[in-house]
């Protein structure tokens, strides 16, 4: 099952655009290491699990994942071959609005080395460019 939101106020949004770098959200918090972003747009709810599941099988039941993004913009879309007009299309599917720098995935209790390999695999799912990033200890 997709990640979507329980309820919303709008069922329907415009597109908009995604612009600058991100302010939050762009450091390791909850775990030891991350996987960044260094591009930014949208990253849609299928693309979300995916990773999730991919990192997770690779662990293996060690560790603790941490997923940091969450789809809630409804991208809406009509047929193909349907005429102009007759109002906007229903909801298709539900995306993350990510910036550049954003972090979108934690992980904990794993060594450094299994932690990278595992967000390299989880990096292969994903549409933009990734980089491995560890926790900045004071």
């Amino acid at each position: 099952m997709p990640l979507m939101p329980k309820r919303v106020k709008f069922r329907k949004q415009q597109r908009g655009k995604v612009r600058g770098n991100a302010a939050r959200g762009n450091f390791v918090a909850f775990g030891e290491y991350g996987l960044q972003l260094l591009e930014g747009g949208w990253l849609t709810a299928r693309q979300i699990e995916a990773g999730r599941i991919a990192a997770r099988q690779y662990v293996s039941r060690e560790g603790r994942l941490f997923v940091r993004v969450f789809p809630d913009k409804p991208i809406s879309k009509k047929p193909l071959e349907t005429r102009m007009g007759k109002g906007k299309a229903e909801p298709e599917y539900w995306v993350a609005r990510v910036k550049p720098g954003t972090v979108i995935y934690e992980i904990v209790g794993v060594q450094r080395d299994v932690a990278r390999l595992a967000f390299a695999r989880v990096a292969h799912k994903m549409p933009f460019k990734c980089r491995f990033v560890e926790k900045r200890h004071a």
